[in-house]
């Protein structure tokens, strides 16, 4: 690897990458935790530890379809000397009142049921001949169209030892046991034990909710037809979906023509549904870079109604060089200002927006940013890097070598070679040339 030069003065200084996600994080705070029923809490971060008030299961119950025994009467039991028994009835899963089982009687139990009084085992339906008198029984006969199946004998053809198919009460938790702990993301799996353990509710951080908003007056939402020195928006489909990937819930604003007063009032519209406001596009030094003009009044304290503040910044990285970071509204709601090249907008986000929103969910910082591994870089040559400069390459990871190579040229523009890594692959800053078979910091996407 070759080392650079160092960076300019402080008038021309470039903030690091470092620097600047260290000053969003300082100014995002988790949200206030609230009350959500069960399904609405998928996603959503636990902020108090959950026990079990009762155990689970709750009872002795079958994991079997088959035959409730007493182990006794089932001793020595085989296909050419049966055991043959008395059935005394049913017992379904829900079952209220239930049959004691006495010598030399069984109950058909169903998968679920509760174990009824006197009985020590399940012997599986195949284990027996189902009822028939006939040969080794393949399934049961449905209750509701044959009653009187669960009278009569049935014949035994193994042995079951005491326990055997019974699923013991509190063999899953005992009550009075951690079934949750604070700082758990709700998923499916969760979801399922705070319903299994009886809780309706639970006490979360909510998702955030974020908005999305690309600004250019060339942007031609997807579906409707090209006009000329027109171009498709796909910044704010990309960075919806990227927030949605991220946990938060996202709402996709149409491309803002390149007006400030335009911009302005979109963004005032939008703080009373927004956690967090990203915007695209419009943050450089060009004519018609609206964003940075129509919140430059804000940034210099110029304009009490919108309150807050934001940034304009140049980074030491590409892509992504020109960033806007600060709040606005009166509830001083957090904005990110991202670039408007679709490579450079979604490299920001996974560098800063992501970790903010994880910020704003509650998470610990080890679950804020994508994870890095180091990577081997597989090329057929040197690859070139600006010097003082934070480069991003896409990549392709593959774990079980520990290399990674890259993905489609280093322009800012090219969405087609975005859509087929699963990698970032990190050039340091004092480095201008890397070598193949150079190892790296990876940051992981998938």
């Amino acid at each position: 690897m070759t080392s650079s030069a160092p960076q300019g003065t402080d008038h021309d200084r470039l903030w690091s990458v470092d620097e600047h996600l260290a000053d969003i994080l300082a100014a995002v705070r988790p949200l206030e935790p609230i009350e959500l029923q069960l399904l609405d809490a998928q996603g959503c971060v636990l902020v108090e530890d959950v026990t079990v008030p009762v155990a689970l299961p709750p009872f002795d119950n079958s994991s079997m379809d088959g035959y409730a025994v007493r182990t006794a009467d089932v001793q020595g039991a085989s296909e050419e000397f049966p055991a043959v028994l008395t059935v005394i009835g049913d017992v379904a899963a829900g079952s209220g009142e239930l049959p004691t089982v006495g010598p030399g009687q069984a109950a058909r139990i169903m998968t679920g049921a509760p174990l009824p009084p006197g009985a020590e085992a399940v012997v599986p339906v195949e284990w027996t001949d189902g009822g028939t008198g006939g040969g080794a029984a393949v399934g049961m006969t449905p209750a509701s169209s044959a009653p009187e199946g669960a009278g009569g004998e049935v014949r035994v053809h193994r042995a079951a030892e005491a326990r055997a198919h019974v699923r013991s009460r509190g063999s899953d938790v005992q009550a009075g046991d951690l079934a949750l702990a604070a700082g758990t993301v709700l998923g499916p799996p969760q979801i399922a034990l705070l319903a299994a353990i009886g809780r309706g509710t639970v006490r979360v951080r909510p998702r955030p909710r974020v908005v999305v908003l690309s600004t250019g007056s060339e942007l031609v939402q997807p579906g409707e037809p090209l006009t000329a020195g027109a171009i498709y928006d796909s910044n704010s489909f990309a960075l919806a979906a990227a927030a949605r990937d991220a946990g938060a819930i996202a709402y996709r604003v149409g491309a803002v023509a390149d007006d400030a007063d335009t911009l302005r009032s979109t963004i005032e519209d939008q703080l009373v549904r927004a956690d967090l406001l990203v915007t695209t596009g419009g943050v450089s030094v060009g004519a018609y870079d609206v964003v940075k003009e129509a919140l430059t009044a804000v940034a210099a304290g110029e304009d009490d109604v919108d309150g807050g503040g934001i940034d304009f910044r140049r980074l030491a990285m590409q892509p992504g060089k020109p960033q806007g970071f600060g709040t606005i509204g009166p509830d001083h709601t957090p904005l990110l200002a991202l670039p408007g090249n679709p490579v450079s907008s979604y490299v920001s986000f996974e560098l800063f927006v992501r970790p903010a929103i994880r910020t704003l969910m509650g998470l610990p910082e080890s679950a804020v940013s994508r994870p890095v591994v180091r990577a081997e870089l597989k090329a057929d040559k040197a690859i070139g890097s600006p010097a003082g400069r934070r480069q991003f390459l896409r990549g392709a990871y593959d774990p079980r070598s520990a290399t990674v190579s890259t993905v489609g040229g280093s322009g800012s523009h090219l969405i087609a070679a975005l859509a087929h890594a699963d990698s970032l692959i990190v050039v340091p800053e004092d480095v201008t040339s890397v070598e193949p078979g150079a190892e790296l910091e990876v940051v992981l996407l998938g």
